[in-house]
């Protein structure tokens, strides 16, 4: 295989897993259902080597897990494994909230100010796909902007370990509207150089997405470690 059939190669991989990893978070593909290659192969119209390298990638990132004489499924988290992910997401993320310079760049405020607008927009027409990947796009450009790459890419990775979790509000108008609202508040603070009001926002933020989760798994099966 040459380099330009290795990148087409590569590149394939990666639609697949982020396609994946969107239906996983939009709830499309639930807890614990299996991930069959001959399916996803021919649905995306690739190899299945294409589909066994993007379903390791999602792997690795905790979103799917090798189920014994099953082959591949989602994953599904705890009560107990989400809320100690939380728990660290929180202290991570208000963290990067403390570390944001303020008053912020004009760069900082524009681009944030440009994403939400998508993000809002997204929020407005429906679109929970395009929701998502905004709402990825602001918090990256959030904590970004606290200057520590290493934070930010710990943050990145626990938000995606998460994704499952999010998969009963990211859909939701309740939740889409409510986490539309907190972005631009979140802005607000950061014009205010309001760092107290930015912490807690980030804070709370968090809240209805575990909470949510936890209350329909234990609908759902009843009472889980």
């Amino acid at each position: 295989m040459d380099r330009a059939e290795r990148q087409a190669s590569a590149a394939r991989v990666k639609q697949v897993a982020n396609a994946l990893e969107e239906e996983i978070v939009l709830g499309w593909l639930q807890p614990r259902e299996r991930l069959i290659e001959e399916d996803i192969a021919s649905r995306f119209k690739v190899k299945r080597h294409v589909v066994r390298e993007a379903i390791a990638e999602l792997e690795r990132m905790g979103l799917v897990e090798r189920v014994q004489n099953k082959g591949a499924a989602v994953r599904m988290l705890s009560p107990t494994e989400v809320r100690q992910i939380y728990s660290v997401r929180e202290a991570l993320e208000t963290l990067a909230a403390q570390q944001i310079p303020l008053p912020p760049r004009p760069e900082t405020i524009s681009a944030l100010t440009e994403i939400q607008g998508q993000h809002a927009a997204a929020v407005e027409r429906g679109d929970s796909r395009a929701a998502f990947r905004a709402n990825m796009a602001f918090h990256n450009a959030l904590f970004g902007a606290c200057g520590n790459p290493h934070l930010v890419e710990i943050i990145q990775s626990l938000a995606q370990k998460v994704h499952g979790a999010r998969s009963y509000t990211v859909a939701n108008p309740v939740h889409l509207a409510r986490a539309r609202d907190d972005h631009w508040a979140m802005i607000e603070a950061l014009k205010a150089s309001d760092r107290e009001k930015l912490v807690q926002l980030c804070r709370d933020h968090l809240n209805p997405s575990r909470d949510t989760y936890i209350a329909s798994l234990e609908q759902r099966f009843g009472k889980i470690g």
